[in-house]
């Protein structure tokens, strides 16, 4: 007996069905990973368009470089061996160009720089052990050496409200690309207290354990990109500006008036008002939506609102949703376009399935869709009942 369910629109119902789960579920290749040597697309794609001020701020090299990055939480907390592969590759591009040559030397190293990406999210300092991987959290380093007392400091921020923890070193120029330092203080700075709260972390008592270096191996001619290495082995990406997708992305993991970002990056990165935009194939993961899900997780899985979308160029479509322990709630169906940038999407085959075993369930969802932005790593779309959606593609195959 296969258990079904029958659903239109919030209302379901349960019914014995004899029939055994036969319908087949698409196909889907996997992606290889990438090689340093292979042909990568330069920025965005064709049928995303760009502000001025952003093709100013970086270069084809650097653009490479930020788009590796997005989609990668905890800044390389949770990155998969294949994005691992294409930061690595596009860092070693640009330490193979010619940069600002002695980077200590320039004023341009001097500011507060936002941390993008460690290879080492987990490992060297304290402020990086405890808070580096943490999304909600912003993490800058602040960087003054033409001063009576240079000093290099990391700083997390935890939120306009709250506040933010700075660890300060005191900082030495070595040679042209390499800086010395030594952590000497720290200290919680609460918007909600009159005093800084003391850090406890004896630092005197450390020994060399407080001391270290930073080389910077890259530093851009814009003053906008920095990469940098450290003597415990860390890679470091950090950026004085930021990509208009990546600040809508830091504001999707710290809650910040997500709906107000994307109005505003789409009206940035929109030509026309009547730009075509085609739905691209791949495999593209739910990192937001405007509607909170339901109690019911089998209607939210039906109508998009959790776990990913699989696309194919043939017109058809498949929701997936890791439910538990080796469970998934599969279902197919097919997209068709009805009109500039909207699609007319029919779901009708689901299923949980389990190993090479699945039970049918009988439900439909029919959802009008429209493309408000889309390039080769992220989609922005209303969907089912006027709800905005913003996918990130995780599969990393590029488009032509």
């Amino acid at each position: 007996m296969a258990l079904k369910f029958h659903i239109t629109n919030v209302n379901f119902h349960f019914c014995a069905c004899s029939s055994s789960f036969s319908r087949s579920t698409l196909a889907f290749s996997s992606s290889k990973l990438s090689n340093c040597s292979q042909n990568r697309t330069n920025g965005l794609v064709a049928q995303s368009s760009l502000t001025d001020q952003q093709q100013l701020a970086f270069t084809g090299e650097e653009n490479q470089l930020i788009d590796a990055l997005i989609g990668i939480q905890g800044r390389g907390r949770s990155a998969s061996a294949r994005q691992l592969n294409d930061v690595e590759c596009a860092v070693k591009v640009l330490e193979g160009l010619q940069g600002v040559p002695d980077p200590t030397g320039s004023s341009l190293i001097e500011g507060r720089w936002q941390l993008m990406f460690t290879t080492r999210p987990g490992t060297a300092s304290p402020i990086q052990r405890t808070f580096v991987g943490v999304e909600t959290f912003s993490v800058f380093q602040e960087i003054s050496l033409r001063t009576n007392d240079p000093r290099v400091s990391n700083i997390v921020k935890f939120s306009e409200a709250i506040g933010e923890l700075k660890v300060e070193a005191a900082a030495s120029i070595k040679d042209g690309k390499r800086i010395l330092f030594q952590f000497d203080k720290a200290a919680f700075s609460f918007k909600f207290l009159p005093f800084k709260f003391p850090y406890p972390v004896p630092f005197r008592l450390l020994g060399d354990e407080a001391k270290g270096w930073l080389d910077t191996t890259y530093l851009s001619p814009s003053g906008n990109l920095r990469i940098s290495r450290g003597n415990k082995g860390t890679t470091f990406v950090l950026q004085k500006k930021t990509e208009p997708r990546q600040t809508l992305l830091s504001a999707i993991s710290t809650g910040t008036q997500v709906e107000q970002a994307i109005n505003e990056f789409i009206s940035s990165n929109q030509s026309t008002a009547e730009e075509e935009r085609e739905l691209l194939e791949g495999e593209w993961q739910m990192l937001w939506s405007s509607q909170m899900e339901t109690d019911s997780w089998i209607e939210n899985a039906g109508n998009g609102l959790m776990g990913k979308q699989i696309v194919k160029k043939n017109g058809q479509m498949k929701f997936e949703v890791d439910i538990l322990l080796g469970f998934k709630f599969s279902m197919t169906g097919t997209y068709a376009k009805s009109s500039t940038n909207t699609y007319n999407v029919t779901m009708d085959d689901a299923a949980i399935i389990c190993g090479g075993f699945g039970y049918p369930i009988k439900m439909e969802t029919k959802i009008n869709l429209q493309l408000l932005y889309s390039d080769d790593k992220m989609r922005i779309s209303r969907g089912y009942n006027n709800i905005l959606f913003v996918h990130l593609r995780t599969d990393g195959s590029n488009q032509k």
